[in-house]
C-alpha cells in the first residue's frame, strides 16, 4: 500500500538490515568567560526576579528562599502528569519479537499500500542485491503455543524466517500459517510453548490525543519502546482501502514493522504497519491496523490459509458534489463506473451510472463501502441499496468472491464547458465494442489530472447510451440540476466525469 503526495510516499516499515553506524559525541561548545562582577549581576538579577521584584529592587525576608523553592518543584509537578510507561513495558514487551527474513536477491518487493494503484510506488526497504538479503521486522505473540502476529510485507517473498524472542538468548525457525497482502496481515508459528503472550484491547479504548507507544525492533534494535498520540483514527490511505488506520506520532521506524501499538492499560489495540515519509524514516506519521481488523484476518489465515473476501464486480468511484448535483443526489455513496460480464451485480441488475448508497441496510460512504463487501461472505445473499433515476431502490446479490487485485478506481473530472466533438468511425467502435460514441476532439485545459481530456470518448449521458449526435444533445439538455454524468472510455478504462448543463459542443465537418 502506498500514499503519494508530491515527492512523499508510504512505505512499508521492513529493513534491511543496517550497516554498522558510528556513534559519535557532541562536540562540546566554549563557554564565554563570565567576570565575577558579571556573575554577581546576573545571580542578583535572577534573585530579584524570582522574588517578584522589579529591576534595581532587592528582595526582603525568605522570600528568594520560598520563590526558588517553588520553582524548581514546578517540573517535579508537571513531569508526575506524564504517563509512566514503565509498567507497560515489563509486561509486554516480553511478548515482542523480532524478524529476520531472507530473501533472495531477485526477490519482487512490496508494491505499496493495500488497494494502492501499482503506478504509485513505494520502494522496499530491502535493497537490491546480488547476494541474498536479510530483512528486519517485528511481531507480537498471542498464543503461548508459538502464534505469531505480524505484517505481511515482513516475510513477502521470504525463504527462510528467524523469530528472535525478547529475552535475547532464544531463537527459533517460523513458518508462515498464512499471509494476506491486501490486509497486510501475516500469521507465523514457532515450535514452542509456555511463551508469553501479548494483552489484547480494543481500538475502540484510544481516540485523538490519547497516550499511546510501539514496541519493536526499529533498524535491528530489538526491545525499543516509544510513545506518543493518537493522531486521528478511522483513517483511508487511499480510496477503496480494506483498512481504516490508526494513525500517531509514536516514532516508528524501519524494522518495527508487525509490532504492536498499546494503550496506557498496557493491551494492544493495533500493529504498526505504515509510514508516511519522503526519506523512509520517521516524521511523525505513523499508520497503524486495528487489532480488530487484523484477529478477524488472522482467525481466517489459520483456519483457512487465505482469506476470501466478497466481490460485486464493478468498478467504483466516490460522489463528489458535482456528480451528486448531476445525478439529483444528496449523501455519500459509490457511483458504478463499469459492470463486469457475468459478475454478480450484473446478474442482480446494476447498471453502470448506479450510486451505491450501503449494504444491508446500513448506509455506507466511500471509506466504508469497500469494507463492507469485501466483509460479505462468497455465495451468501446481500441487499445492496443504490440510487437510480431519482429514487432509492434495493438488489438482492449473491456475492462474487475476490479473485484478484480490484482495479483501481475512477475519479471524478473537473467542469469543463467547450468540446469540440466528433462521431466515433465505425472501425474504432468496432474495436472498442460500443455501437456509438462521440470523440473528444479539443478540450480545455484539465484542470486536475483526471479532467474530460482529448481522446476521451464519451459513452453514455446519466447511465444512458446514446444512438446519434442529435439524441446525445437531447440526453444533455434534459440532466437536472445544471450538471450531466458523463461515462467516458479512457484508455482501457471507463470513469464518469460530471460536466455542466449547457455543454457548448461543436461537431467537426
Amino acid at each position: 500500500m502506498s500514499v503519494h503526495s508530491e515527492n512523499n510516499t508510504c512505505r512499508p516499515l521492513a529493513a534491511a538490515r543496517p550497516a554498522p553506524a558510528r556513534f559519535q559525541p557532541l562536540a562540546k561548545r566554549p563557554s564565554p568567560p563570565l567576570t565575577a562582577l558579571g556573575g554577581l549581576l546576573a545571580g542578583a538579577a535572577l534573585l530579584a526576579a524570582l522574588g517578584g521584584c522589579a529591576p534595581g529592587e532587592a528582595p526582603t525576608g525568605d522570600a528568594p528562599a520560598r520563590t526558588l523553592a517553588a520553582w524548581f518543584q514546578q517540573p517535579a509537578s508537571r513531569s508526575a502528569a506524564m504517563p509512566d510507561f514503565g509498567p507497560l513495558m515489563r509486561a509486554q514487551g516480553p511478548a515482542v519479537v523480532n524478524i529476520v527474513s531472507v530473501r533472495p536477491a531477485d526477490a519482487a518487493g512490496v508494491e505499496g499500500l493495500p488497494g494502492e494503484p501499482t503506478s504509485t510506488s513505494v520502494e522496499p526497504f530491502t535493497p537490491r542485491q546480488d547476494t541474498p538479503s536479510e530483512g528486519l521486522g517485528s511481531g507480537f505473540i498471542i498464543r503461548p503455543d508459538g502464534l505469531i502476529l505480524t505484517n505481511a510485507h515482513v516475510v513477502a517473498g521470504a525463504t527462510s524466517i528467524t523469530v528472535r524472542l525478547a529475552d535475547g538468548r532464544r531463537e527459533y525457525p517460523g513458518r508462515v500459517i498464512g499471509a494476506d497482502p491486501q490486509s497486510d496481515i501475516a500469521v507465523l508459528r514457532i515450535d514452542a510453548d509456555g511463551l508469553p503472550v501479548a494483552r489484547l484491547g480494543s481500538s475502540a479504548s484510544v481516540v485523538p490525543g490519547t497516550w499511546v507507544a510501539a514496541i519493536g525492533a526499529p533498524f535491528g534494535f530489538a526491545n525499543t519502546i516509544t510513545a506518543g498520540i493518537v493522531s486521528a483514527t478511522g483513517r483511508a490511505l487511499a480510496d477503496g482501502d480494506l483498512v481504516s488506520f490508526i494513525q500517531s506520532d509514536v516514532a516508528v521506524n524501519p524494522g518495527s514493522s508487525g509490532g504492536p501499538l498499546i494503550n496506557l492499560r498496557g493491551e494492544v489495540v493495533g500493529i504498526n504497519s505504515m509510514i508516511f515519509s519522503p526519506t523512509g524514516g520517521y516524521m511523525g506519521l505513523s499508520f497503524a491496523i486495528p487489532i480488530e481488523s487484523a484477529l478477524e484476518v488472522a482467525a481466517e489465515l489459520e483456519r483457512e490459509g487465505t482469506v476470501r473476501r466478497g466481490r460485486l464486480g464493478v468498478t467504483i468511484q466516490p460522489v463528489t458534489r458535482e456528480l451528486a448535483r448531476a445525478f439529483g443526489f444528496e449523501g455519500e455513496g459509490m457511483v458504478v463506473g463499469t459492470v463486469e460480464n457475468g459478475s454478480a451485480a450484473e446478474q442482480a441488475g446494476l447498471y453502470s451510472g448506479d450510486v451505491i448508497i450501503g449494504l444491508d441496510g446500513r448506509l455506507a460512504g466511500p471509506d466504508r463501502l469497500p469494507q463492507l463487501i469485501a466483509a460479505a461472505t462468497p455465495g451468501s445473499e446481500r441487499k445492496v441499496m443504490v440510487w437510480r433515476e431519482g429514487r432509492r431502490q434495493e438488489f438482492t446479490v449473491v456475492m462474487g468472491e475476490t479473485r484478484a487485485e480490484p482495479p483501481a478506481a475512477a475519479h471524478t473530472a473537473a467542469a469543463d464547458k467547450h468540446l469540440t466533438l466528433s462521431e466515433l468511425p465505425a472501425e474504432q467502435r468496432s474495436r472498442l465494442g460500443i455501437a456509438y460514441g462521440l470523440r473528444v476532439d479539443k478540450a480545455p485545459p484539465a484542470l486536475a489530472e483526471d479532467a474530460i481530456r482529448n481522446g476521451d470518448v464519451i459513452l453514455k449521458v446519466g447511465g444512458r447510451s446514446f444512438g446519434d449526435r442529435r439524441e446525445f444533445d437531447r440526453l444533455l439538455a434534459s440532466m437536472p440540476g445544471g450538471y450531466a454524468p458523463l461515462l467516458v472510455r479512457r484508455g482501457e478504462s471507463a470513469v464518469y466525469v460530471a460536466v455542466e448543463v449547457p455543454e457548448t459542443a461543436r461537431e467537426v465537418g
